[in-house]
């Protein structure tokens, strides 16, 4: 018998686990994410990026990381319209991603490689253990919901945690002071808990003096005290507790996640004195971040067809009822 958050965690990131083998995303995948909804996702955030710098908050000589990045594709977004944009910046940020798997880190290399050759400068790292910067812009796109995580529910007066046994999850009364303690701080009484929230906000303040992090995920600022626990397989949702679900059968085939708790998120970073500068709803954050204006400069350099399709593309990111709404940034920032 195992914790449910091991179990989690050998189901993505296992030997043989989801994310250890390439994956596709979009409608050939399991599930869509903004990245492949439109090109202006990564732009938007490239206009943030330039106006950080404008700022003076970090130099034009900063990083730019990103973290989960997949295939490359929101890098090579952010980097294509930085040269739009402000193309001088190509000669003095760095880019760099940290990604755990070589498989993946070979595949990120060739794209980037193969989209702009030698004309930028780009690094890997294996960990965040291996980052050591003055500064930096990070950037991720839907990690949090992949971060292993406890399952929790409150019986009487006691909590209860939950366990994986022959892919069969029981809960049992816990002496887990740190869960308890994190349950009675966040007012959690039934749901998912990511404990491993705060050493991942303390590992990015050991490896960087100061930086502006960008997140975007599905979530909410509250607990929503219920189970969102939930695989996604060929577009199609089994919550975890579904009647009759396989679960053995969906096991590292499928991928896993959980509704992001932001609350518990912002805590973690703020304990650690980084300052929540963010947190909205994707769409008021993609309209902040200029997506509106890129979308605008796209239709004076496309034909109507290409500039509607491109239109539909943006309300896929922008729509409340959707991924609007449903998706949630938080802009963090640490000085030295």
């Amino acid at each position: 018998m195992q914790r449910f958050s091991e179990y989690f965690d050998e189901w993505l990131y296992g030997e043989d686990g989801y994310y250890s083998n390439y994956k596709t995303i979009g409608k050939e995948g399991d599930f869509f994410t903004a990245v492949s909804a439109s090109s202006l996702f990564g732009g938007s955030i490239a206009k943030r990026i330039i106006e950080t710098i404008d700022s003076g908050f970090v130099s034009k000589n900063t990083t730019i990381l990103e973290i989960g990045a997949h295939h490359g594709y929101l890098m090579a977004d952010m980097i294509q319209f930085i040269y739009t944009l402000r193309p001088e910046l190509l000669k003095t940020l760095t880019f760099a991603i940290v990604e755990r798997y070589e498989n993946l880190r070979i595949k990120q290399q060739q794209y980037l490689d193969e989209s702009f050759g030698k004309n930028i400068n780009f690094h890997h790292f294996s960990s965040l253990d291996e980052v050591q910067l003055e500064s930096a812009i990070v950037v991720a796109n839907e990690i949090f919901d992949a971060f292993p995580c406890e399952l929790v529910i409150t019986k009487e007066n006691h909590l209860e945690q939950g366990f994986v046994q022959d892919h069969t999850i029981i809960f049992e009364k816990t002496d887990n002071q740190e869960l308890i303690e994190v349950c009675q701080k966040n007012s959690i009484t039934k749901g998912e808990v990511p404990l491993s929230f705060k050493p991942f906000a303390k590992a990015l303040g050991d490896s960087i003096q100061k930086y502006e992090f960008i997140t975007f995920d599905y979530g909410d600022h509250f607990p929503r005290n219920d189970f969102s626990c939930r695989i996604y397989s060929k577009h199609k949702v089994y919550p975890i507790f579904e009647e009759n679900l396989d679960i053995a059968e969906l096991c590292k085939k499928s991928d896993i996640t959980f509704d992001v708790n932001f609350g518990f998120l912002i805590e973690c970073f703020k304990e650690l004195c980084v300052e929540n500068i963010i947190y909205e709803t994707q769409l008021k954050a993609l309209v902040r971040f200029g997506i509106i204006e890129l979308l605008e400069m796209f239709h004076k350099n496309a034909d109507e067809k290409t500039y509607l399709r491109e239109a539909n593309k943006v309300k896929t990111l922008l729509e409340p009822v959707g991924m609007g709404d449903r998706f949630k940034v938080a802009v963090f920032r640490k000085n030295k």
